[in-house]
């Protein structure tokens, strides 16, 4: 009988006390050159290619947020956001402490018309534009991946 009960308390509680992922907001740069587009990641503080991307910040909406990730990482001084996000991918955020977190990321795109080489987080991390296939290859996380690809 014990064993049903804590079947039972498993089966309607645990559900209603596990947190929803959390959620990031990105950038997914992009300028057309006369090679054909390309897209901008940057390095993470671990040192893989990522999207310019980051917690949502109060008073700003999705887009906003990310065109603010995108200048603080990467130096986009000037872009259009999209209003819509352009996709969405699941990840483990890592932090340095060593605890990981399921995270949703939800991508905007933003076609940069300028960048600037002095920007908060230049001494800290590593920007490269690509054709979008060749950075879905540098990308760990397969929903980026697919993302980039279908870009």
């Amino acid at each position: 009988m014990l064993n049903s009960v804590r079947s039972a308390l498993a089966d309607t509680i645990m559900p209603l006390l596990r947190r929803p992922p959390a959620l990031q907001l990105a950038a997914l740069c992009h300028r057309n050159t006369p090679q054909g587009r390309e897209v901008l990641l940057v390095t993470s503080s671990h040192g893989r290619w990522i999207l310019p991307k980051g917690w949502p910040i109060d008073g700003m909406n999705g887009g906003e947020t990310a065109l603010q990730e995108a200048w603080e990482e990467a130096g986009v001084k000037k872009g259009k956001v999209t209003k819509a996000p352009v996709g969405t991918f699941s990840t483990i955020k890592r932090f340095d402490t060593g605890q990981e977190v399921p995270c949703d990321t939800t991508v905007y795109a933003v076609k940069v018309n300028e960048v600037a080489n002095d920007y908060p987080e230049a001494d800290k991390r590593e920007r490269r534009w690509l054709p979008a296939q060749e950075a879905a290859d540098l990308v760990d996380e397969p929903g980026l991946r697919d993302l980039l690809t279908s870009f």
